[in-house]
């Protein structure tokens, strides 16, 4: 079977001499790939000029809609993924994590895409810059797409998630993607792209596949274009300099090789949980998806008093470890990827060697499989007991089931061990002891993209040293590549061009589509509480009368609410504290207040007050002041799955000099049509 590229709306068989691909177990070919013939100058301005529009014509939310069909959608054909996925090694577990880790993406993008991104095309980034005295003159970030592609190239270690887990952010932020997968796995990538074409649920133009080399399209990218990059350092580093990226200063995002570490705090003794649990860490890092894993556990830095009980709880964990063909239920591990990729480790196994003692068998026998067949290593555990001395187990790493213990005289040495590696994904820390833990964690912090700290109270819960995250950056500096991906919304912006604008209040509202203090306050016609969502506009305000705040209001709602602080009820107390001089109104009753001031009480389309943000007790409200109420629609947010719109209203409270005694938004729910 040919694996074909889909490209400018077609699928394409690439031309000439093909790259077989074979089943990492039995090395029967069951694929070819070629991008030979591509136009990759049509293939890039196809995503710019038809996925892109498509795209951008879509709300944040009508995107995040996509996402979550395209997640539901591909659940469907779980079976067929996880049947092709052994060939590429893939236990039934190491699929689990690659197959429905990138489901779970998808979904988790299209969550967050709705809870915390506006249904609207701009993304306002931070608060309101005042810029002059009067307020007239004002500035403001924004993001909007970028209007280039996305060129995503990933690594054969997680042909699904390694694909959806870039897409997901690139597609909910608005750009195209071109995915190059690494050829090695190529063939379930393009499975899925197949199920996902067919679907029809993407724009056409905003996914377009490359099964084979990625020929000249370096040549043509832009400024407007991101390329995210997974694989090793010496590639990126060879991408990220080739002469275009350099002359248009195009976004290269880079996830690359990592000594990762774990590490057993001093605390953490024999016949404590946490000895036992970063056995069994350690034992699943190395073993899970073989070991080929960018976040794999590379080193076990563990106290010197304890490296020898270490080493042999591991040696005896690892021996339980059942290697062979993927398909059969009883296999824990299976093998490589491929077998350039065996060749590859047993090399670095062998410089590894040079500095440290393999402690665990060179051979071991296989269930259901052969050796001359399958790309197999077996779990390979290494002891290093002069650390100071060594240099390559600090920069070598076996991309397989390999790992190094590493022992430590003090915490300060587990970090300069640990931080040797010149910058990495993640690391973990074993601890009951937080002292120590924060004394570990300030220490590797600066050279890891992230941190992991388990315990006994945790450990249950924990997803793992291994797993990335999608509310959480996966990157690191310095070796590692120096980028992040996903990181929740954080994600987006590598797809966002952020630009500063300024201008007058109205003028920031109008291209924002949030009301900010100083723009327009319009006259709804009646009360805004009356208007269904799609009624209201951004801007509709209400100005309520004022009421006086009596000594008998501060008493009675002290005697409501049990809050009878002095402040509020004992004058020769509150005449004392420099702020106030004399009671003053509860913040709480002002609020209150606020609302009785401002609210329709019928039913109507307000359904709920579900919250108040940014709430500011500004200046104090003592007895016989007045106040009165300004109410705005600042934002709408429609939930059309659900019926109904989110409505934030800014909100301030002023007294009778028009000083602004407190100012806050109010979150509502209001029926996206009118209620009868």
């Amino acid at each position: 079977m040919q694996l074909k590229s889909y490209i400018q709306g077609r699928w394409f068989a690439g031309e000439g001499e093909a790259q077989q691909l074979r089943d990492a177990t039995t090395g029967q070919v069951i694929a070819s790939a070629s991008s030979s013939g591509i136009d990759f100058r049509a293939t890039l301005r196809y995503a710019r000029e038809v996925g892109g529009p498509a795209l951008r014509t879509l709300t944040f939310h009508e995107r995040a809609a996509l996402l979550k069909q395209l997640a539901k959608k591909l659940g469907e054909y779980k079976d067929e993924f996880y049947a092709l996925s052994y060939a590429t090694g893939a236990t039934k577990t190491d699929s689990w994590i690659d197959i429905d880790g990138g489901f779970g993406t998808l979904f988790a993008y299209a969550s967050r895409g709705t809870r915390e991104l506006p249904n609207s095309r701009v993304y306002v980034d931070g608060d309101l810059e005042m810029l002059s005295k009067t307020g007239t003159f004002v500035g403001q970030h924004i993001c909007v797409p970028l209007e280039g592609a996305a060129v995503h190239i990933n690594a054969f270690n997680f042909p699904v998630w390694g694909m959806l887990e870039k897409l997901s952010p690139t597609l909910l932020a608005g750009v195209p993607a071109i995915v190059k997968p690494a050829t090695t796995t190529a063939y379930l990538t393009e499975l899925v792209v197949r199920r996902i074409i067919e679907s029809g649920i993407l724009p056409e133009g905003s996914l377009q596949l490359v099964c084979g080399s990625v020929g000249d399209l370096f040549d043509h990218l832009t400024c407007q274009d991101v390329v995210s990059f997974t694989g090793s350092a010496s590639t990126a580093q060879k991408l990220r300099t080739h002469h275009n990226i350099v002359a248009h200063s195009v976004r290269f995002i880079s996830e690359t090789d990592s000594i990762n570490s774990c590490v057993l705090a001093e605390d953490a003794k024999p016949g404590q949980p946490e000895f036992d649990l970063f056995v069994r860490e350690v034992t699943r890092e190395m073993t899970t998806k073989a070991g080929q894993k960018c976040t794999a556990i590379r080193k076990a830095i563990v106290p010197a008093a304890h490296a020898d009980a270490v080493a042999e709880a591991l040696r005896a964990s690892l021996g339980k470890v059942v290697v062979g063909d993927p398909r059969l239920e009883n296999v824990r591990m299976g093998p490589l990827a491929a077998l350039s990729q065996r060749r590859e480790v047993l090399g670095r196994i062998a410089e590894l060697r040079r500095e440290a003692e393999l402690i665990t068998s060179e051979h071991v026998e296989l269930a259901g499989a052969e050796h001359e067949r399958g790309a197999f290593v077996p779990p390979a555990l290494l002891y290093c007991r002069e650390p100071r001395k060594a240099k390559a187990l600090h920069h070598i790493e076996a991309f397989g089931p390999v790992c190094t213990v590493v022992p430590y005289e003090s915490a300060q040495e587990a970090i300069s061990f640990a931080r040797l590696g010149e910058g990495s994904l993640v690391s973990s820390v074993f601890t009951a002891d937080d002292a120590l833990a924060t004394e570990l964690v300030l220490g590797l912090a600066p050279m890891h993209g992230r941190l992991l700290v388990v315990n006994r109270d945790c450990a249950k819960e924990s997803t793992g040293h291994g797993s990335p995250l999608p509310m959480l950056v996966h990157g690191g500096p310095g070796r590692a590549g120096g980028g992040e991906e996903m990181g929740g919304i954080r994600g987006l912006m590598h797809y966002m061009q952020r630009t500063a604008i300024q201008g007058s209040p109205q003028t920031i509202a109008a291209v924002t589509g949030r009301w900010t203090r100083g723009a327009v306050q319009k006259e709804p016609g009646r009360h805004p509480f009356r208007k269904a969502f799609h009624e209201l506009q951004v801007g509709d305000s209400l100005n309520s009368a004022e009421r006086e705040v009596t000594l008998d209001d501060i008493e009675k709602f002290a005697a409501l609410t049990g809050d009878t602080f002095y402040a509020h009820m004992d004058e020769a107390a509150a005449a004392r504290n420099p702020l106030f001089g004399g009671r003053v109104a509860h913040g709480y009753f002002l609020i209150s207040a606020a609302a009785g001031l401002f609210v329709d009480p019928p039913y109507g389309p307000v359904l709920a007050n579900y919250g108040l943000d940014r709430l500011r007790f500004v200046k104090p409200v003592k007895p016989g002041d007045r106040i009165k109420v300004r109410l705005t629609c600042k934002s709408k947010s429609l939930r059309a799955d659900k019926g109904y719109g989110e409505v934030a209203w800014d909100t301030e409270i002023t007294n009778q000099n028009g000083e602004i005694v407190a100012s806050y938004d109010v979150l509502t729910m209001v029926s996206e049509q009118p209620v009868s």
